[in-house]
């Protein structure tokens, strides 16, 4: 499993597109994965035949770790030994000569993308009081997890394991690795109550779902006894109910995007201080000219909305205000100004809400503008953007409009210095030319990093996005 991101620590397989005995080329995409920030596709590095698929899909693996096993035959010069399948050899190893064996090369070892978890030497000082077998094995543990092989003793050919022994109270810490123990501590369980089923005694991944399934079937147990309704108690006139989950309580694994979001989020709420103002705006001018546009040939085959409208108001408002686009740098204690325009647009997408950005807005078109908009909208949907395409935003547009929702107090992204709300665009009473008239009306939110935005400046800039949309002709008269 690849690094396909900065400091991402593992990803979950979506989707295998090969199978064992297919013949596979090099680049060719053999699996989807999800990161903590995006899907992504890999590709092989080798011309040969499939001989083993590792993990199954929807297993969440560490990075480093093998996930498939290429026989490229022949053993030509050129061709790396590793991409000979390890199932291969003995299966009768023990996890600790299993992981040992792993970590064995002076060199680095290539995995599907790159290369994998930098060689290191660093091992855990033994236990006290522990035997050799259980100090192998713990020692193993650290050692894999260090060269991103954490796991491998649940999930590579493994012997026949012993007879579980269910832990007893009082005895020595669990053995378990530490992205086991991470999961344990996610999912609330305690891995003192967990039977293990890994080589020595050793606790799995399976062993804390197993855990976690059978607590939900305890509690799952007295939710099937029927109860009576009360005689006072009308039944509601509903619709057809949809069948219920067993128990009180589902819980899910907070894992990918999501997982990513709420660090995010914590991150950039509690170190920025935020601040958000609001304004009302008529916009039925800029409506106006979204549906001249739609017309337009200049324009044809590009999506046209308000939002595109919207954007280009904000890059005209960062044109006129330049200081707003910085950012924090608390290391080196300064104020960064960018001379570019990274533009985040906020997508809700079936994985979670991602930020892709457009790279140099300030320098697009209308129709470049547009064409880059609708590209990053359908990428997205389509669970595609890459993590490339979510890095070195500067600022980002939410449109919570499109729930029909009035406006928000929309969180910064983590590292940028400003974030515009957009909301719902309705038909309101609205004082025009001295009578009150049917206008397009919509409120929008700016929160700013009060750290380096002070008042002033976050003011102009929101009341210069709201003049243009009130006036679309300053697109041409302040461009």
């Amino acid at each position: 499993m690849p690094d396909v991101g900065e400091g991402l620590t593992e990803a979950e397989i979506l989707k295998w597109y090969v199978q064992p005995g297919d013949t596979v080329s090099d680049g060719q995409v053999v699996c989807e994965v999800e990161t903590a920030k995006a899907a992504v596709e890999l590709p092989s590095p080798y011309d040969g035949v499939v001989h083993e698929l590792r993990f199954p899909e929807g297993t969440t693996v560490d990075v480093g770790e093998v996930i498939i096993s290429v026989n490229v035959g022949g053993d030509a010069a050129g061709q790396p030994q590793t991409a000979q399948p390890a199932a291969a050899e003995p299966a009768a190893k023990d996890a600790a000569t299993e992981v040992a064996e792993d970590a064995r090369p002076a060199g680095r070892q290539p995995v599907l993308v790159g290369y994998g978890v930098a060689e290191t030497s660093t091992k855990r000082r033994p236990r006290k009081g522990t035997a050799p077998a259980e100090q192998a094995v713990a020692q193993a543990a650290v050692q894999g997890e260090l060269n991103g092989h954490a796991g491998a003793a649940t999930t590579a050919p493994a012997p026949a394991a012993p007879a579980p022994a269910a832990p007893v109270a009082g005895t020595e810490r669990p053995l378990a690795k530490p992205p086991v123990r991470k999961l344990a501590k996610d999912l609330g369980v305690d891995l003192a109550t967990v039977v293990p089923t890994g080589p020595d005694g050793i606790i799995t991944r399976e062993d804390v779902h197993a855990a976690v399934d059978l607590a939900a079937a305890s509690v799952a147990a007295p939710a099937a006894v029927p109860v009576q309704p009360q005689a006072t108690r009308p039944e509601p006139q509903a619709a057809p109910q949809q069948e219920r989950p067993a128990g009180r309580e589902t819980r899910v694994p907070i894992k990918g995007v999501r997982k990513a979001t709420a660090q995010a989020m914590i991150g950039s709420a509690f170190t920025a201080p935020h601040v958000t103002e609001f304004i009302t705006v008529d916009v039925t001018r800029t409506m106006k000219l979204v549906e001249e546009l739609k017309s337009d040939k200049d324009m044809a085959g590009l999506r046209v909305n308000p939002l595109l409208l919207v954007a280009k108001a904000l890059l005209v408002a960062i044109k006129r205000n330049p200081e707003i686009n910085a950012s924090w740098d608390e290391a080196a204690q300064e104020i960064v100004l960018k001379h570019y325009v990274n533009l985040g647009i906020a997508a809700a997408t079936p994985r979670g809400l991602i930020v892709p950005n457009i790279k140099d807005a300030h320098d697009k078109t209308l129709p470049e503008l547009a064409a880059s908009l609708g590209e990053l909208v359908s990428t997205a949907r389509e669970g595609k953007t890459t993590p490339a395409a979510m890095q070195g935003g500067t600022v980002t547009i939410t449109n919570v409009g499109v729930f029909g929702v009035d406006t928000g107090t929309p969180i910064l992204n983590p590292g940028e210095s400003a974030i515009l709300a957009v909301g719902a665009i309705k038909l309101q009473p609205w004082v025009h030319k001295g009578k009150v008239k049917p206008r397009q009306v919509t409120t929008l939110a700016l929160s700013f990093d009060h750290r380096l935005v002070d008042g002033e400046l976050g003011s102009k800039v929101l009341a210069d996005i709201a003049a243009v949309l009130e006036q679309p002709k300053r697109l041409i008269t302040w461009a």
